[in-house]
């Protein structure tokens, strides 16, 4: 049987540091008659001892105002999607080609051939240049505001004649 090793010099006791006494915490029997007696008292703060705010139910955000019900994403169009798979049919390959010539993930692809893909420039452009075809793209949506009064300020030849390019200083003449 191997002998333990029992170390020698070493003091194990429990030492104290500071304090020479140690005081018992009050059990709350003895607090309740320390109450009673007027030694203690006992504040109550408003809203202490909890992480739930009093006022969250009745004040609304502003995002929360301006949120609207359209939770759907932009898919992409039936004939992008047929488009493609005509395309790589006609080229011969398989999705799984297309994907690893384009650096992108089998999925990717076969989500863009099923319609279920959120559209993405890039990697249309990246199968457009592989299978060496045009590919219908999907239409972007007009933005009231600020972009109708620009395109308007445009078709009236206002922004040539004052001279200002876009986000720059005037030109030079």
């Amino acid at each position: 049987m191997p002998s333990t090793y029992n170390p020698t010099g070493q003091d194990w006791a429990p030492t104290n540091v500071g304090r020479s006494t140690i005081k018992a915490k009050p059990t709350s029997s003895s607090l309740n008659a320390m109450k009673r007696a007027g030694l203690v008292t006992a504040e109550k703060k408003f809203g202490a001892g909890g992480n739930t705010s009093v006022h969250s139910s009745t004040v609304m955000s502003a995002r929360k105002l301006e949120e609207t019900d359209e939770l759907k994403h932009v898919r992409v169009d039936k004939s992008l999607s047929k488009a493609i798979q005509q395309a790589r049919m006609a080229k011969k390959i398989t999705q799984k080609d297309l994907a690893t010539a384009i650096n992108e993930k089998p999925q990717v692809i076969a989500e863009y051939e099923s319609g279920k893909a959120i559209p993405n420039g890039q990697i249309i452009v990246k199968i457009e240049k592989h299978l060496g075809c045009k590919l219908p793209r999907p239409g972007k949506k007009p933005s009231s505001g600020a972009s109708s009064s620009s395109s308007g300020m445009q078709k009236t030849g206002l922004a040539k004649s004052s001279g200002l390019t876009r986000g720059g200083p005037p030109k030079r003449k």
